[in-house]
């Protein structure tokens, strides 16, 4: 393990897959308890055109890439819920509508970029990551909005708990839940930019849905849930940066690969609600 990370663009990416693992795996069970992972989905692919005209206003920039993209986040978020309201649209049909058209839009203008002279843009690391590449701006990036969602997930925390479980309750006792929910999508769209340059706009929805539904097999309290999702999105990262690097794979795809087999194991093997102990439940009923 040692020998793998001996260089200092190891240790960059891989404080970089941590920090990553950490803020998708603190806000993910907050979007699956809300029904939002297709919203997550959403945003992740709608980041693109903010990232372009980021890049025609200040160059290559990470400051304008990152306010670009969160301007681009809240504006799906923004239109998302406007055709919900106005156009009667379903949530999964508006969803759908937007993200394409803003990823379409993001693709088309990174396209163009990429031929106009002195431009060296890649959307192959835009939608897919390239955690190797973290350069010391980048983690210091990364590590701030990272504090960031830790400080609003610990903050905000009761809040946003009593209006996922109980809205109704939350918004008659006075509790404000639309800008709760507008708060939520600011902060996905932050780690979603955290995540960019790490596993990319196309991958980050799996860091954010993956450990979250693995914590949720094994764990039954909130804060516990909180918990075990961030950690298996540390471990997800960090083993599958080191697969990775072992194999010669790409390290974004390896994550997601390494989350999903976390999630298998709690399939079968989570106390009281994996297949195999459900199983042993119904043979002792029976017995």
């Amino acid at each position: 393990m040692e020998s793998f990370f001996a260089y200092g663009y190891e240790q960059r990416a891989l404080a970089g897959a941590l920090l990553v693992g950490l803020s998708c795996g603190l806000l993910g069970p907050l979007l699956v308890l809300r029904n939002m992972a297709l919203l997550g989905d959403a945003l992740s692919h709608s980041v693109l055109p903010g990232i372009v005209v980021g890049f025609l206003i200040a160059g290559y920039s990470l400051p304008a890439f990152f306010i670009g993209a969160v301007i681009a986040g809240v504006v799906s978020a923004l239109l998302i819920t406007w055709l919900q309201r106005n156009a009667r649209a379903r949530p999964d049909a508006s969803i759908g509508t937007v993200f394409s058209f803003m990823f379409a839009l993001g693709i088309i203008g990174i396209s163009w970029l990429t031929r106009q002279q002195g431009v060296h843009l890649d959307l192959k690391d835009f939608l897919f990551g390239n955690v190797l590449g973290v350069g010391p701006e980048d983690l210091q990036l990364m590590a701030l909005l990272t504090g960031a969602t830790t400080a609003c997930v610990t903050i905000f925390y009761r809040q946003w708990a009593f209006s996922t479980f109980l809205p109704l309750v939350a918004q008659s006792a006075g509790l404000r839940t639309g800008v709760l929910h507008y708060a939520l999508l600011l902060l996905l769209a932050l780690v979603v930019v955290s995540a960019l340059q790490s596993v990319g706009v196309i991958l980050v929805i799996a860091l954010l849905v993956t450990p979250a539904s693995t914590a949720l097999l094994i764990a039954r309290r909130l804060p516990h849930v909180l918990a075990w999702s961030a950690g298996l999105g540390m471990l997800s990262a960090a083993l599958g940066l080191w697969l990775a690097l072992l194999g010669n794979l790409p390290p974004g795809p390896m994550m997601t690969v390494v989350a999903f087999g976390f999630y298998l194991l709690a399939v079968l093997l989570a106390p009281g609600k994996g297949m195999l102990s459900r199983r042993r439940g119904r043979a002792t009923t029976k017995k």
